[in-house]
């Protein structure tokens, strides 16, 4: 939660009505990060008395990824799920998430609205824009394994949660959740879902700085993740522009036209080294890729044997 006391007692008790649904025991975990409206009182008021509802409340504010942790880290049950105070994804996936997890049998559910049955409404547009072509840039580095790598609202097995050492204290954090589990050989199921922003949030919209840095940090998780996207892209276009430049210098010379010393050749030639030297870029980059994925599998079986011992 951040700055959502006018809100907060309503998506609590929306909240606590699906998961006493669900029909298992459950806790409602709050984590108000750094709030400076009241936030935290207002939700001391709308939980009352009510023993599976906790709050973690601090100051000042520390960022998403810091809040998911602590509210992580004081989680107890058997699966856990995150999601927005304000519920933008509603409380209906609540549901509808562990029942996906549970029937495809994976690791984690995540949330999407860009698969069929999904869909962002009354979003800006170039929220939109960002979020679908962000993502499908995601999906390419992440091998196609979701269609929303960047949303919060997923419902994890706490095994999955327990093997990870996460240190983002932004949103980056859903990217870090994401390459450490895939690394680990998590599956996840993505589930469709409606995205749906109050007119009032839409009116006050997102900072442009913010939106910049948010871009930003996402499309370098992008190319670490899929190293080839970008410089073997690169490597792959200027050789292949050598390539050309050196079959139209042939041709010419074959037509009895003296190609030597145009600027041509050199065109050829720089284009084909510099390709070259991409593509190997690209190479040692997807080799330190597989060195840090075989990094966190070691640091897991070494944890595990710790709590053994």
């Amino acid at each position: 939660m951040y700055n959502e006391s006018a809100k907060i007692a309503e998506s609590i008790g929306r909240l606590r009505a699906v998961l006493q649904r669900l029909g298992r025991s459950w806790e409602l975990i709050l984590v108000n990060d750094g709030s400076t409206d009241g936030t935290g009182e207002a939700a001391r008021q709308a939980i009352g008395g009510d023993p599976a509802i906790h709050l973690i409340d601090y100051s000042p504010n520390r960022g998403r990824g810091y809040a998911l942790r602590r509210g992580f880290a004081k989680a107890r049950g058997e699966w856990i799920l995150s999601t927005e105070s304000d519920l933008t994804w509603g409380e209906a996936v609540l549901e509808r998430l562990p029942a996906a997890l549970e029937t495809a049998g994976v690791d984690f559910a995540i949330a999407s609205p860009h698969m069929p049955g999904g869909r962002l409404e009354n979003v800006p547009g170039l929220r939109v824009f960002l979020s679908r072509y962000g993502n499908r840039l995601l999906c390419l580095a992440l091998g196609r394994r979701t269609t929303m790598a960047s949303g919060m609202t997923r419902c994890y097995r706490a095994e999955v949660l327990r093997a990870l050492d996460l240190e983002s204290d932004d949103k980056e954090i859903h990217l870090e959740i994401l390459s450490k589990a895939y690394a680990l050989g998590f599956r996840s199921v993505d589930v469709p879902a409606v995205l749906r922003w109050e007119p009032e949030r839409k009116r006050r919209g997102f900072p442009s700085a913010k939106l910049l840095r948010f871009a930003w940090t996402h499309l370098l998780f992008g190319f670490q993740e899929g190293p080839f996207l970008l410089f073997g892209t690169a490597g792959l276009g200027l050789m292949g522009l050598g390539t050309l430049c050196g079959g139209y210098a042939a041709w010419l010379s074959i037509g009895g036209t003296p190609v030597a010393g145009r600027p041509l050749l050199t065109v050829t030639l720089l284009c084909l080294l510099f390709g070259l030297q991409i593509l190997l870029f690209a190479f040692l980059a997807a080799q330190l890729l597989e060195l840090r994925r075989q990094n966190i599998r070691l640091q897991r079986k070494w944890a595990q044997r710790e709590s053994q011992s």
